[in-house]
């Protein structure tokens, strides 16, 4: 009875559409909302700088001076903080911070504030918006409530918040250092309407002085670009493990797509996972019989995403990094302050980015998509096929023919931007015509949803995907593995297989 009730849930996954709908988890050419693009293009009119191109270009080679500055950077702390990040726990609770955001040498005064939001912050929040799209796919029964955004800079999480759970949101506590990125912050919510209660602070010191003890769950907690400008490792783990003790149910972590972004990614992946399996194990040993249902239902953490597994990531010795891109069509204000070098300006832009993102409790355990599944081969659907099907009426083909003719073609390479004149409209409630994303299945959080990681190479008549999976049904191992997908083999996953991009989920 059991099998069979697998066997029936796995057969709802397998169909074509849920299967593509699922395993889509992937956006193509992202749009800014139109009222963030009003008030990017209303703040920078208020500024009224004409030396803006001049600060643009000062921001990203100072972007380019910290990205070598962390190539060169010695570790701060010892090779056991790495390993075993928590050898000792007495040890970890005297550790105090010396070096926080904006330590590693890039201050944002009124100057860089300004250029940022005319370059970056589009960009950043197209990798934020892309990672809380998916969770909020794979958890789709969670609405937070009460969020903390770790170095929110000027916004670009709490616009993708925003956009995501836009009825969910309560109250939000913004941490941003930089008393003029507070101020264009600001400066760009005015006017929206249906607005959570927002608080901002300095620091988590800060913080933690202004809310009790019954205040510190926050049901969401993201760091977007921020535990890159903070220089010491041991510092990280520190400003790490305090927002985790200020998550009650999921902490997100975004870096850019870089070596050195991956890698501070998977040091903080170990060491939550590490943090939370020695807790889980102490309370276990403490009392089995008593603390059984505490445990389970509490203790631990798993990850939602990237990540289809909570082992050792396989592609840390593999000379590879884990990252993933967002296209995003660039906004008037980036065509307009951005340079190229000798070439016209690209109408898009792609973002890299690093994320990872936690839950706490135990992973459920799902049936795997692919359980009890015999799919056909190419050979066996052939021979199913009724000879009636197969006969085409001439008269009905030159009609089709000729109805392709006369329907009008795209032209090829054309570069098309959404209204610019609307950014400057008066109307506020310019989004409140668009219409919502149909919501699709959710992919269940078991070992059994693989993640393509890089672009899939098609040769012919079969796909090449580098896909990281679980080896084992409980997702506690993990591997790195290249997969090719033939059509006469198996035409159904081809299909998929063809309309996969990069981080998009593959089943098992």
């Amino acid at each position: 009875m059991a099998t069979q009730a697998i066997s029936e849930a796995a057969q709802k996954i397998v169909t074509p559409e849920t299967l593509r709908n699922v395993a889509k988890q992937s956006e193509r050419c992202l749009v800014v909302p139109l009222r963030l693009r009003r008030a990017i293009k209303k703040y920078l009119r208020e500024q009224e700088d004409p030396h803006m191109k001049r600060k643009v270009l000062r921001l990203s080679q100072s972007f380019n001076t910290v990205k070598n500055i962390n190539l060169q950077l010695t570790t701060t702390t010892s090779k056991e903080i790495v390993e075993d990040p928590l050898k000792s726990l007495e040890q970890s609770k005297r550790w105090k911070i010396k070096s926080s955001y904006g330590d590693i040498g890039l201050s944002y005064r009124d100057d860089e504030t300004v250029a940022y939001v005319a370059s970056r912050m589009p960009a950043v929040y197209s990798a934020c918006y892309r990672v809380l799209k998916e969770v909020h796919r794979r958890l789709p029964g969670f609405s937070p409530a009460k969020v903390l955004d770790f170095g929110a800079g000027t916004g670009s999480a709490f616009w993708a918040l925003q956009e995501v759970w836009p009825k969910s949101m309560q109250k939000v506590n913004l941490i941003e250092p930089s008393q003029s990125m507070q101020r264009a912050g600001r400066s760009l919510i005015q006017g929206l309407k249906n607005l959570p209660l927002i608080h901002s602070y300095d620091s988590i010191q800060a913080l933690s002085k202004s809310i009790g003890k019954s205040e510190r769950g926050h049901d969401l907690v993201i760091a977007s670009y921020v535990l890159g400008e903070i220089p010491s490792l041991q510092d990280r783990i520190t400003i790490v493990r305090q927002l985790w003790d200020l998550t009650q149910d999921v902490l997100v972590l975004v870096e850019p797509g870089t070596p050195h972004g991956s890698n501070i990614i998977a040091q903080m992946r170990s060491h939550i996972l590490w943090m939370e399996n020695r807790k889980h194990r102490k309370s276990s040993l403490k009392n089995e019989e008593a603390c059984k249902d505490l445990t389970t239902q509490k203790a631990g953490a798993f990850v939602v995403a990237p990540c289809p597994h909570d082992g050792a990531c396989p592609l840390v010795k593999s000379g590879k990094y884990c990252h993933f891109v967002q296209r995003m069509q660039r906004t008037s204000s980036q065509r307009a302050y951005k340079r190229s070098k000798g070439e016209p300006l690209r109408g898009f832009e792609d973002e890299k980015f690093s994320f990872v993102a936690f839950r706490r409790g135990q992973r459920p355990r799902e049936p795997w998509p692919l359980d009890d599944i015999n799919l056909e081969t190419l050979k066996e659907q052939h021979a199913k096929r009724n000879p009636e099907d197969l006969e085409i009426d001439y008269e009905d083909w030159l009609k089709m023919q000729q109805a392709d003719d006369d329907a009008p073609h795209e032209v090829a390479n054309a570069i098309t931007y959404d209204s610019d004149a609307a950014e400057t409209e008066n109307d506020d409630d310019g989004d409140d015509n668009e219409q919502d994303e149909e919501e699709t299945d959710s992919a269940d959080l078991g070992g059994g949803w693989g993640r393509i990681v890089f672009m899939p190479v098609r040769r012919g008549r079969q796909v090449t995907l580098n896909v990281c999976r679980s080896t084992n049904r409980n997702a506690s191992e993990g591997s790195y593995d290249r997969i090719v997908v033939t059509k006469s083999k198996n035409p159904t996953l081809h299909h998929q297989a063809k309309r996969s991009i990069w981080g998009d989920l593959w089943p098992f």
